[in-house]
């Protein structure tokens, strides 16, 4: 797993009033724990945004001014109405210490199923795993050159070697599922269509009955 290198500063005030007036010069508050004493820094915005969105995860080389830790991002908090970034929670990691962490999934090949007009279903966009650093892939790419309709890929599909997926074995990350095709849509509306004219059909009748 490659790094990215990340320069933060140590955080002096902790009230919310200097974390907003921070938020707004392109700072975000953020702590780092797990290996020694919890400490609250500073980032700059800019470089949490090319850590966060990319399609594949890093490990984070945080240099504080007094050392540089090894990281892995922990928590992210987001505003709820305008999506902007407010907090980070970095873990702090070693080489001979495992960790879990989230690995994206990724698809290649084209599939069988699909050419013959299935629609390729992702269930899932990442999945935890668990080990040493230098076992963590930067992602996890799925193969469905073999699948057919009907076909899928489970958790227990995968295997590798010094790393443990801390997920259920029977999940099911893609599967290659049969297209809707007009005609199904179109049974069901006048399947719709014969309920609701049976439904009036028995008002029409609840109301003769109470003219008689």
């Amino acid at each position: 797993m490659k790094s990215v290198s990340i320069s933060g500063s140590l955080r002096e005030n902790v009230g919310k009033k200097d974390a907003k007036a921070q938020r707004k010069q392109g700072i975000i508050p953020s702590v780092i724990y797990g290996q020694s004493q919890q400490k609250h820094l500073l980032v700059e915005e800019k470089a949490m945004n090319k850590l966060i969105y990319s399609p594949e995860v890093r490990y984070v080389e945080l240099n504080t001014g007094e050392a540089t830790h090894k990281a892995i991002i922990q928590e992210l908090q987001f505003h709820p109405v305008t999506g902007k970034l407010l907090h980070v929670d970095f873990l702090e990691i070693t080489d001979d210490k495992p960790f879990t962490i989230e690995i994206p999934l990724l698809v290649h090949g084209t599939s069988p199923g699909v050419l013959q007009g299935g629609r390729l279903s992702k269930k899932f966009r990442k999945i935890k795993v668990k080990g040493l650093l230098e076992n963590i892939p930067e992602n996890i790419s799925l193969d469905i050159s073999n699948l057919y309709i009907n076909d899928s890929i489970k958790v227990e599909d995968l295997q590798f070697d010094n790393l443990e997926i801390i997920e259920d074995s029977q999940k099911v990350l893609l599967a290659i599922q049969t297209a809707r095709t007009v005609e199904d849509i179109e049974e069901e509306g006048e399947g719709e269509e014969e309920g609701e004219a049976t439904g009036e059909a028995a008002e029409e009748a609840g109301e003769s009955k109470k003219e008689e």
